[in-house]
């Protein structure tokens, strides 16, 4: 470990910067557990023609289930990064994928929709504290440096989102539903004791966030601009994917065309969090930004006004956009927030982009009911350029917080 002298307003601060090892151990550490929670989110859409098969549910009752997983994954978000300032990020992450793990394992031994329900309330809850804990965990690690690690952390979510629901349709094959969650809520307990080993309690480091601590860091005043730019980008992102499969079908498309597209769609965003997690950092957020939300806009009209020969092609583009901004702006969470806040910071940031991503779609969808689909679609690529002047706005409070 090397020694850092910094100096503030108030004086010199002492401060240790993790070796390298130290900071692959955080980064690596916080990738396992985001691929492992984002995967259980998504593996219950396998589940869902199952579980409506054994238990004789409606769609409503399906989205109930859906629900009340993701309501107790984003409502908790804030409290685990106030239990983090307390007790500690390394074993508040430990302790929600534990109990992540274990609300799977009591799905398997449910045997009515209550207790179904129950235990996935108990899963998103545990999955609540990964988002905040994992990203303060390599913000901490990574200092001012952060940016494109935590753009690799981004794209592990969509790791684990493409992974896990095709390893549980493959045991589905050889196996009861049951059994197979049993065997991914081992694989989440075994995830936990790793985390228990491999990942390192780390300091913030960064001279910004020491002016900031000190009440120096005027580069604060800016989080309510970035929360915004990350509410409207998420609901572009959602109210799109919302309306893409039939704006596909209405251009002649097939089921199975459909299928492929979206798959287009999905890899493109994970090259776009891993790629523009860096391009943030070498460029700059705002430019980054700015060209991001610009290009998804024109990408927008671009697939709603061209015939299907040429939307397929752009699609990867489109999705490549459509996630891109996220990486760079999860990466500008730590400029704006105090060292002691940051697991705070990214539990409210996330907490906001978890209940637009919830609440995008009901509101495009009456759009889309009153005005029409295409009507609607317009509006999205609207909104992604509603984001420009708040990038404008957010700038100087960057440059600021530096």
């Amino acid at each position: 470990m090397e020694t850092t002298t910094l100096t503030s307003p108030t004086g010199s601060v002492d401060l240790i910067a993790p070796s390298i090892e130290v900071r692959r151990r955080a980064l690596w550490s916080a990738c396992v557990a985001h691929a492992l929670h984002d995967g259980y989110t998504d593996l219950m859409y396998v589940l869902l023609p199952v579980w409506q098969a054994e238990f004789g549910l409606g769609y409503g009752a399906l989205a109930i289930l859906r629900a009340g997983y993701a309501a107790t994954m984003a409502g908790l978000q804030w409290p685990a990064g106030r239990i983090a300032e307390r007790y500690g990020g390394r074993v508040v992450l430990i302790a929600g994928t534990v109990l992540a793990a274990l609300g799977y394992a009591f799905a398997g031994l449910s045997g009515t929709l209550l207790g179904l329900c129950a235990a996935l309330a108990v899963s998103g809850g545990g999955s609540s504290a990964q988002h905040p804990i994992a990203s303060g965990s390599v913000s901490r690690a990574y200092g001012k440096s952060a940016r494109g690690p935590l753009g690799i952390y981004n794209f592990s979510g969509d790791l684990g989102k493409a992974t896990f629901p095709g390893m549980v349709s493959f045991l589905l094959i050889f196996m009861t539903w049951r059994h197979a969650l049993w065997i991914m809520s081992v694989l989440g307990i075994a995830v936990a004791v790793g985390l228990g080993f491999f990942l390192p309690t780390t300091k913030d480091h960064s001279p910004t966030n020491i002016a900031a601590i000190d009440g120096t860091g005027a580069g604060r005043s800016g989080f309510p601009l970035l929360f915004a730019i990350g509410v409207l980008d998420t609901a572009v992102r959602m109210g799109l994917l919302m309306f893409l499969p039939f704006l596909l079908k209405a251009k002649g498309a097939s089921p199975s065309m459909i299928g492929l597209s979206l798959s287009m769609v999905f890899f493109g965003g994970a090259a776009g969090k891993f790629i523009c997690g860096w391009l943030g950092a070498r460029a700059g957020v705002i430019r980054t930004v700015m060209a991001t939300e610009s290009a998804t806009a024109a990408c927008i009209l671009a697939v709603l006004f061209s015939p299907l020969a040429v939307t397929l092609p752009l699609l990867p583009v489109l999705g490549l956009m459509l996630n891109g901004t996220s990486s760079v702006l999860y990466g500008t969470v730590p400029d704006l927030t105090p060292p002691h806040r940051t697991e705070r910071a990214f539990a409210l940031f996330y907490s906001g982009v978890l209940g637009s991503g919830a609440v995008a779609p009901i509101l495009f969808g009456a759009m889309g009911d009153w005005l029409g689909v295409r009507e609607a679609t317009i509006a999205t690529a609207i909104t992604a350029l509603t984001v420009l002047p708040l990038a404008m706005a957010l700038a100087p409070r960057l440059r600021t917080s530096r």
